[in-house]
């Protein structure tokens, strides 16, 4: 499902099972070869039953084409440092999950536990395997989910380490497209 540039959507995130997860909203940037390309601006709110978070700085995410076992998101800014990354910031998040789903305005998946992470200092981790583990059994994934999850996993580091598209800046454009939606002198524009 194409959506025009400018509307407003929600995303709705779920762990297995229905349990929930994050949710938050994006407005359409566009779409390229790549998929449908989703803004977050400073100040977007994410919330889960047990969380609130306001993001600091603008990121964009991909919702690649039907089929694709992941979501990915591109940051402008480093955020806190992760040790796990050398104390950089994250510049590019991949989420595992199922194919996400277009239900009217609203995107819906199902994490998979399992990201691919790049820091702006070029380290790439696989992040949360054992959690992806302990969930295969504790929600009973059934084995397409496993399989679907992994080999997602595998492709997409493969992409990121070889820095190849999308991770290979062409989000820049898409993180630009934000800014002029959103508007100069905003917290998280660094134009101003």
């Amino acid at each position: 499902m194409t959506h025009a540039p400018g509307t407003r959507v929600r995303c709705e995130m779920s762990k297995w099972g229905g349990l929930p997860h994050w949710e938050y909203d994006a407005v359409v940037l566009g779409e390229d070869e790549h998929g449908l390309w989703l803004g977050f601006a400073a100040g977007t709110v994410y919330t889960r039953p047990d969380k609130v978070f306001v993001g600091r700085h603008d990121h964009v995410g991909l919702v690649p084409p039907d089929g694709a076992w992941h979501l990915a998101a591109f940051h402008s800014a480093a955020g806190n440092g992760w040790p796990a990354l050398g104390g950089s910031g994250v510049e590019v998040y991949v989420d595992m999950t199922t194919p996400a789903e277009w239900d009217g305005l609203t995107l819906r998946a199902v994490d998979l536990d399992l990201d691919v992470v790049r820091g702006f200092n070029g380290t790439v981790i696989v992040d949360d395997e054992d959690e992806f583990a302990e969930h295969q059994v504790a929600y009973g994934y059934p084995d397409d989910v496993i399989a679907g999850a992994r080999a997602s996993c595998e492709a997409v580091l493969a992409a990121v380490r070889g820095g190849h598209a999308p991770y290979d800046g062409s989000s820049a454009r898409w993180l630009e497209a934000l800014r002029d939606v959103m508007g100069p002198g905003r917290p998280g524009d660094r134009s101003s």
